[in-house]
């Protein structure tokens, strides 16, 4: 597992829910035509996944999916952008 680098210009940082030190980092390679989404414990990458840049789309549509068919009165919460 990486120590924490920087993130690229175009990126963000969601904090996990349960706490802990727990992230997942979001960023966007231009240069290979990839977006990295990875995951983070008290600043070091723990797990990572390189998704094609015309495959996100597809993934976009599945979380707004998972929103339209989450339980009626639940609220969403939103992380700051890094």
């Amino acid at each position: 597992m990486s120590a924490a680098r920087p993130l690229p210009r175009t990126g963000s940082v969601f904090l996990d829910a349960r706490g802990d030190d727990r992230a997942l980092r979001v960023s966007w390679h231009e240069e290979q035509d990839l977006v990295v989404v990875s995951l983070w414990r008290d600043n070091v990458c723990t797990g990572s996944f390189r998704l094609a840049a015309d495959e996100v789309p597809d993934l976009v549509d599945t979380l707004v999916d998972a929103l339209r068919h989450r339980p009626a009165g639940s609220s969403i919460r939103h992380a700051n952008a890094v």
